[in-house]
């Protein structure tokens, strides 16, 4: 078959797709890669896939998602394909009713989290709602990745072809393992950033944005004065959502959180930097079952986050980490600095965590049951 893997960016293309791309090439398959080029897509050409740049815009405006469905129709119609497998929001509406339009067979959507959840406002979450379901009348098989989404999905009927299952997600517990007997990673790494040996470090990865729940971590990060924070990430210039910028000031003019937080941007070596931590947060607004949380407990961390769908799904409250109410920066501190200050607590729920993840989070077996699910398998 041939199929085309759609996206918005290049960055979810190469973060979160190379793993399926790879799989149904080495099944027989010929793969194309198509979303907006940055960055990224050298580094997906390198690997022998081809990237087609379209005009996705991470926005909603109009005009901007009838262009893409105009430019995505043409496309698919010339590059004939058997699939196309959208991913994101924006990407989705317009890729899926273009797809269609275009006469391609078999139209396939990955929820990777829908972006209505319960703690939106009402009349916004109704909106979202219906441009799901308008996107699903153009939707062969629907992939979500929580359990709490397919059960959303089939409940409002966001799939017109009738095929919506929970996928799971996962990572490669050979990237992502606890640190391994004699490994210096720790005290290396450690000694790079400026932290003290004996310091409990919550690490944090995600994008520089509000809904990532920065600016209720920051403020927390008062009430456990022992700990430090790391903070892997930084803002892409596709986001629109809201700015952290006056956090982050906040932070640098507080001489103690300046000290007790590091703001590290992007990195490579993320795999490292959980193996030179302690514990784990994302206390974000919303998720869809993030990828960051399973890589923290298949490296043997404790995690705390907030009980938002994917979140609670992943985590075991009480047992792999804590769960906390969406933006309390109160209860969020008072996990922190209860993990913090209690070594054995958090190596139980970090043992706790690495089999739950090892059982049910290994991005093989994520990835062999897309292919299932799509008669993909050589």
């Amino acid at each position: 078959m041939k199929i085309c893997q759609l996206c918005a960016v290049d960055f979810t293309l190469y973060h979160f797709l190379l793993p399926l791309m790879r799989a149904q090439r080495d099944a027989g398959h010929e793969v194309v890669g198509a979303c907006a080029r940055g960055a990224w897509a050298a580094k997906i050409e390198a690997e022998g896939f081809r990237v087609v740049d379209v005009p996705v815009r991470r926005s909603q405006n109009p005009l901007a998602l009838w262009r893409a469905y105009r430019a995505l129709r043409g496309f698919f119609a010339r590059e004939g394909f058997d699939m196309v497998h959208a991913h994101t929001p924006v990407a989705a509406l317009a890729g899926r009713p273009a797809a269609k339009a275009a006469g391609v067979a078999r139209v396939v959507y990955t929820a990777h989290g829908f972006y209505f959840h319960e703690n939106m406002p009402a009349p916004k979450r109704a909106l979202h709602v219906a441009l799901e379901w308008f996107g699903g009348r153009f939707t062969d098989v629907l992939m979500t990745q929580a359990e709490e989404d397919a059960a959303t999905a089939r409940a409002l009927g966001l799939c017109k072809g009738g095929v919506v299952e929970a996928i799971g997600n996962g990572s490669d517990p050979a990237r992502f393992r606890p640190p391994a007997p004699g490994e210096d990673t720790r005290a290396r790494l450690r000694e790079a950033i400026g932290t003290a040996a004996d310091t409990p470090v919550f690490a944090m990865i995600g994008r520089l944005v509000a809904e990532k729940g920065y600016p209720e971590l920051l403020r927390a990060m008062r009430r456990a004065p022992g700990a430090e924070l790391w903070v892997v990430g930084e803002r892409l210039a596709s986001d629109h959502a809201e700015s952290i910028a006056a956090d982050i000031a906040a932070v640098e003019a507080d001489p103690d959180l300046a000290r007790r937080i590091r703001f590290l941007g992007y990195r490579a070596d993320v795999p490292d930097l959980l193996r030179a931590a302690d514990a784990f947060v994302l206390p974000s607004h919303r998720e869809g079952m993030p990828r960051s949380i399973i890589e923290a407990m298949l490296t043997g961390l404790p995690v705390v986050a907030t009980d938002i769908r994917g979140s609670r799904e992943e985590v075991v409250s009480g047992e792999t980490g804590l769960l906390v109410p969406v933006r309390d920066e109160h209860a969020l501190g008072a996990a922190i600095a209860a993990l913090a200050g209690d070594p054995a607590l958090r190596a139980r729920m970090g043992q706790a965590g690495l089999a739950r993840a090892r059982l049910l989070y290994d991005e093989r077996r994520v990835v062999e049951r897309q292919m299932r699910l799509l008669g993909l398998a050589s």
